[in-house]
This record gives structure tokens, C-alpha cells and sequence, in this order.
């Protein structure tokens, strides 16, 4: 019986895989930030790790150097640091004190986002549109590294831990739900838009430069709460359809 075998090509693309490597380290050194006790340096590591995995696939694309090997790489980097990572630093920042529920909590969290990758790799992109299905694994690192670093800078205290486990049981359903989230796979600085989408980024930017914290920690929390909006608008939407029909036009 003949094993058909897959055979790679010698050498690897340099420039998205040092992308890819820059993230690896940001998530590593989290881990370092965390057992030292520096849990806002450690969540703005995941942040920059975030940045670095925008880059690496947009980049590989641009140069033409996109890979079967560049895309396993991305994800076990992802694993690492928006999955292990976060996963970690929400243990030791509040969750320590629950003993096995914490770590169970957290283990949860890095669960849900490998699932959540691995079904977003063998789901084929033209069946979710501009939508990503779930919350994507980037996203709920986000959403923690902005409370602890909202909460650690700006308020000099610690989220309530049961609200921590709340927050954590969230974002690990909304990763492998089937809720979707905006991708902004269209987003192109090219074409025309209306002048109160370019005011709104004038103001996401302004916002950014004068309170980063504060605009980091709305900006997660509206993007968070976006997915079960446009659920709920789809629901509406579906609901008024048949009553549309139904209406005599007389």
C-alpha cells in the first residue's frame, strides 16, 4: 500500500517567519514579565505579540512568500501567545487564590483558543465572508492583557477574582461559539468612505494617543460585545422578515 507523502521545499520564507518568531518571543517573555511579578509589562507583551501576528501573515502576502509551513508556524505561535500566555498571567494575577478552579479556569482559556484555531485553520474562508467564526484567540488575549493593565496602571488595584473567572469563562464560550465577529478582511485605504467612518477613526486615533489604556481597554470591550450584537440584529432581522412579507402592499 502506498503512503502518498507531501514533499516540502528546502529553506523557509526569512522575513514572515522572523515576523512570526517576534511573536513567539513577545508571548515567552510574558511568562518571564508574569513570574516576576510584572503583570501589566507581561500583558503589553501580548499586545506587541498581537502586532507582530498582524504582520507576519499581511507581509507574506505582499512578498508573494505565504506557506503551508508559514501558516502552522503562525498557529503554534498563536498557541503560545495568545493562548498560554494570557492563560498563565490570568492565573497569577488573580486567579491563584481558587487552587485547582483557577488553574482549571485558566487551562479552559488555552483550550478553547486551540480549538478555536484549529477550526478556523479547516474552515475555508469564502463560507464567513468579512466575519471570523468565534471570538479570535488574538481577541480574547486583548481583552485580558486591557483589564489587567487597566486595573494594574489606572486603578492600582485587582479585578474582583470571581468577576476574573466570569470574564474568562466568557471569552473561552464565545471562542468556540458560532457568533461572528468582524474581520475586516475588506478594509482597503484605497477606496472612498463616508466621512463619519473617517471622523470615527480620527477619533479611535485621538482617543488612542491621549488615554491608551482607557481607549485599549473600550475598544476590546465594544469589539467583545460585538458579536453577540450582530447576533441579535440577524435574529431581529429574521424575525421582522416574515411579518415584511405578510404585509399587503395595497
Amino acid at each position: 500500500m502506498k503512503v502518498n507523502r507531501v514533499q516540502l521545499k528546502k529553506g523557509i520564507y526569512i522575513l514572515p517567519s522572523l515576523l512570526t518568531t517576534c511573536g513567539v518571543f513577545c508571548g515567552f517573555y510574558a511568562f518571564i514579565a508574569t513570574m516576576e511579578d510584572k503583570f501589566d509589562v507581561a500583558a503589553v507583551a501580548i499586545l506587541i505579540a498581537m502586532v507582530f501576528d498582524g504582520l507576519d501573515g499581511r507581509v507574506a502576502r505582499l512578498t508573494k512568500t505565504s506557506s503551508a509551513f508559514g501558516v502552522q508556524y503562525d498557529s503554534l505561535a498563536d498557541v503560545i501567545s495568545f493562548g498560554m500566555a494570557p492563560a498563565f498571567l490570568t492565573y497569577a494575577w488573580v486567579l491563584k487564590p481558587f487552587g485547582h478552579l483557577g488553574w482549571m479556569a485558566a487551562f479552559l482559556f488555552l483550550l478553547c483558543g486551540a480549538l478555536r484555531l484549529a477550526r478556523f485553520n479547516v474552515t475555508k474562508p469564502d463560507l464567513l465572508g468579512n466575519n471570523f467564526l468565534g471570538l479570535p484567540i488574538p481577541a480574547a488575549a486583548a481583552v485580558i492583557s486591557s483589564i489587567i493593565i487597566a486595573f494594574e496602571d489606572l486603578f492600582f488595584t485587582k479585578l474582583d477574582p470571581i468577576i476574573m473567572v466570569g470574564v474568562v469563562y466568557c471569552l473561552a464560550f464565545l471562542m468556540v461559539s458560532n457568533l461572528k465577529y468582524p474581520a475586516f478582511k475588506q478594509l482597503e485605504f484605497k477606496k472612498r468612505v463616508p466621512f463619519t467612518r473617517f471622523l470615527f477613526i480620527v477619533l479611535v486615533l485621538y482617543a488612542f494617543a491621549t488615554v491608551p489604556k482607557i481607549a485599549l481597554f473600550i475598544i476590546t470591550g465594544l469589539y467583545l460585545l460585538s458579536g453577540p450584537f450582530l447576533f441579535l440584529k440577524s435574529v431581529a432581522q429574521s424575525s421582522n422578515a416574515p411579518q415584511q412579507q405578510g404585509v399587503d402592499p395595497k
